[in-house]
């Protein structure tokens, strides 16, 4: 059966963690479905890890709808999340509202997800009252990547993670019905999980999230070189993709392949 938002917030009344992944083609999102992986984010990371830019921010409206219509054709089952990419909603309510109804028109997203706390609330509130549903992301909201000065830990300072619990607050006030928190304190990700009764979907912010979420290339250990500390690597095809396409030229030039089982 489909997945709705209605299951995602039964997920934290029956204390039930559950896993979001990124998911960016028809394929990909066809084998993460059949694996039960419940939400699927296409997430505006598609500028890095598909399309090569060294950030979200180059990634365009039009780009995240083509991937996300890819990832909605291969899904059958899972909540498809649309991740609206940096200044689709920023300029005014009325680009926001229009962009957010196209992940859904156009697009087939479940719902879209916005970063940020105060500046986005009467967005939030705006899209839910025009039946979008809206997930909120706070902590390292890599849209502000400049801001930040880097790809930093947020919430360290008392300030800071009080500012975090204070909009995880007001997101859920202003009708969010989920909240990915990025690279936080791990108390600081349970004291927000703690508070809200709409479910946090953790990416480095420690054990207490109501569900995690891991970039597909990540997790599957394409991604070159360093990655952040709270990704865990559950196979390492990056590897094998290269031992393979080694294996596959050095059999062309050998004449090895094809041979007369793979000839008409």
């Amino acid at each position: 059966m489909p997945i709705t938002v209605r299951d995602i917030r039964a997920f934290k009344e029956r204390k039930e963690r559950f896993a979001m992944l990124t998911c960016y083609d028809a394929l990909s999102a066809r084998l993460l479905d059949e694996a039960g992986i419940p939400l699927l984010l296409v997430g505006d990371t598609l500028a890095m890890v598909v399309l090569g830019h060294d950030s979200t921010l180059p990634v365009t409206v039009d780009e995240m709808l083509h991937h996300t219509r890819a990832v909605r054709r291969g899904a059958k089952d899972a909540f498809v999340v649309g991740d609206m990419p940096f200044m689709s909603y920023q300029g005014s309510l009325e680009e926001g509202i229009h962009n957010a109804g196209r992940f859904l028109k156009e697009a087939g997203a479940n719902c879209v997800k916005l970063e940020g706390g105060g500046r986005v609330l009467e967005l939030v509130s705006r899209l839910t009252d025009a039946g979008i549903p809206v997930m909120g992301h706070l902590g390292l909201t890599p849209q502000s990547v400049h801001q930040f000065g880097g790809y930093r830990v947020q919430g360290r300072a008392d300030e800071q993670a009080h500012q975090i619990v204070k909009d995880a607050k007001s997101l859920e006030a202003a009708g969010a019905f989920a909240i990915v928190l990025e690279a936080i304190p791990s108390d600081v990700g349970e004291e927000v999980t703690n508070s809200l009764e709409i479910p946090t979907i953790g990416i480095g912010a420690g054990p207490h999230c109501d569900g995690q979420v891991l970039v597909f290339h990540d997790f599957l250990g394409i991604t070159p070189g360093k990655l952040p500390r709270f990704v865990k690597r559950y196979a390492n095809l990056g590897d094998e993709i290269r031992a393979a396409a080694g294996a596959y030229a050095t059999e062309v030039a050998e004449g090895v392949y094809p041979g007369p089982e793979h000839s008409y």
